[in-house]
């Protein structure tokens, strides 16, 4: 099962802390979380102003609440030690995960912390992960491309929250791949 996923976090530099992640599985099901235990000191006016106003829970000050649906759709906030709890269940509906981002070296390593470290992560998860921007390349499109213009993608959220951009990514993965196919 291929996952689609993306992360926010607080800032481009090592030490940066997750903010959300999302993630959108080839047949649809969904997971969203928000970490409220994010160093709000590394947070500046443009992660203020593009990430955290694009949370569905963290913008909201104090509503710390847990939200959540069926297992294929969770939504979360929460803590580190919930986000992993959590995604483990999630990932036990899957016998084989191959994990799809994009521009995924910061997404990656904030995935594996996540679980302490990679070899924690979920046995059902393929050790290597897949970006969309090499896929852009190979298929000789500028990586650089605008994501939901190339997809046409009908937006349900805003860029730069963790959900939105999974789906953007799932779409874009599926278009060139259809692309492929056509060929």
């Amino acid at each position: 099962m291929k996952i689609f996923f993306d992360t926010e976090f607080t800032g481009l530099h090592k030490n940066t802390s997750l903010i959300s992640i999302g993630l959108i599985s080839e047949d649809g099901k969904t997971f969203y979380a928000e970490n409220v235990d994010y160093d709000k000191s590394q947070v500046d006016d443009w992660i203020k102003e593009h990430v955290i106003a694009n949370t569905s829970y963290l913008k909201e000050s104090g509503n710390m609440d847990t939200a959540s649906t069926s297992l294929s759709n969770f939504y979360h906030v929460e803590g580190i030690g919930g986000i992993r709890a959590d995604l483990r269940d999630w990932f036990n509906q899957f016998d084989s995960v191959e994990m799809w981002s994009d521009c995924l070296a910061y997404d990656w390593v904030l995935f594996n912390d996540i679980f302490g470290h990679a070899f924690n992560i979920p046995k059902n998860i393929y050790y290597i992960p897949f970006d969309i921007c090499t896929l852009f390349k190979i298929k000789d499109i500028d990586p650089d491309i605008n994501r939901e213009e190339f997809a046409e993608y009908d937006c349900d959220g805003q860029k730069h929250n963790a959900l939105h951009d999974a789906k953007v990514i799932k779409a874009c993965y599926e278009k060139l791949m259809s692309n492929q196919e056509r060929n």
